[in-house]
């Protein structure tokens, strides 16, 4: 007999084989005559289910009297209650675990249309399954046993592969602490921003299209940035993590309270130099090389002032200039 079980409901056709079927008079499933059936030939007889619970006999009565009974199992509806983690990639590949009960048997787990690439009955409580690859979105989750077909609507969600397009400013302090602007799409549930390995200190997601980040702590260089959701992990955009600028010299290290004159500043990582302050007024500056920059003394009154170059990546230690007041006779 197949096949050897079916929903409580009944509507399944099963084929009876044997011998001597061919005066068939009736098709019993346990004590309830079969729905209905027909006679093939001598050996084979096709049946229809009727409703039932629990293991019953199949038998045949004929003008000889009636056959030994095949055992057939009315199964219980299967029931889908809940799906987890619920929204992966579009990509699939990732496994979730399906809940609900009467999953013993299942023949398949489909995720809208799709088969699951791969499924596993753990329990009747219980299937872990291999989401298949979908386009972005929501779909139903369906398992099917011998019981029937038990369908959660829009229980699983495909989402988007994250995708970055920028980030602003595009560097910073090795301390970190800076905070910078992502852009690109499909950010909405961002779940980690890294820079290289290091996680952002913190992250806020503005919108699908936007997320600003506190930067951590790097080491001097290039770093990828990269924002994770359950879609996936994004391709990595450059950040440069920038040493602190130093200035070692500046000459001449005195001039007149009129200004007028230039300083030439050496030092390291001046490069990005964005701002020079002479006496903590911005003077105008041209910068040379990553180890000079040409700046203009600014007037002002006779004394001593602090001489300083900020980039992306700190301000310098201030170097001391001295304005000379013109001599009187």
């Amino acid at each position: 007999m197949a096949p050897t079980s079916g929903p409580a409901a009944g509507g399944t056709t099963v084929t009876l084989t044997g011998t001597g079927l061919a005066t068939a008079g009736s098709v019993r499933f346990g004590a309830t005559p079969a729905a209905s059936f027909t006679v093939v030939s001598d050996t084979h007889i096709t049946a229809v289910a009727p409703a039932g619970t629990g293991t019953v006999p199949v038998t045949v009565t004929t003008l000889g009297g009636t056959s030994n009974g095949i055992s057939y199992t009315y199964s219980a509806a299967p029931t889908l209650s809940g799906v987890s983690p619920n929204q992966g990639p579009t990509s699939g590949g990732n496994t979730v675990t399906l809940t609900g009960a009467n999953f013993t048997g299942a023949t398949a787990v489909t995720f809208g249309a799709t088969p699951a690439t791969f499924f596993t009955v753990v329990s009747p409580t219980q299937i872990t399954a291999v989401v298949p690859a979908a386009t972005a979105g929501p779909v139903g989750v369906t398992v099917t046993t011998p019981g029937g077909t038990s369908t959660l609507q829009s229980a699983y969600f495909y989402v988007s592969t994250p995708v970055l397009t920028g980030v602003a400013p595009t560097s910073g302090p090795l301390s970190g602490g800076n905070t910078v602007t992502l852009t690109g799409v499909h950010l909405i549930e961002a779940t980690a921003v890294l820079f290289g390995t290091n996680a952002a200190s913190a992250f806020t997601v503005i919108s699908d299209t936007q997320i600003t980040a506190v930067v951590p702590a790097g080491a001097a260089g290039l770093a990828g940035v990269t924002v994770s959701t359950a879609g996936g992990t994004s391709n990595a955009v450059s950040y440069t993590y920038l040493p602190a600028p130093a200035v070692t010299t500046l000459i001449p290290s005195q001039g007149p309270t009129s200004g007028g004159i230039t300083l030439t500043l050496t030092g390291t990582n001046l490069a990005q130099a964005t701002t020079v302050l002479v006496g903590g007024a911005p003077a105008g500056f041209t910068v040379v090389s990553d180890s000079h920059i040409v700046v203009d003394a600014l007037p002002g009154a006779a004394g001593t002032v602090n001489v300083t170059v900020t980039t992306p990546g700190g301000t310098s230690a201030p170097k001391t200039y001295t304005r000379v007041g013109s001599p009187g006779i």
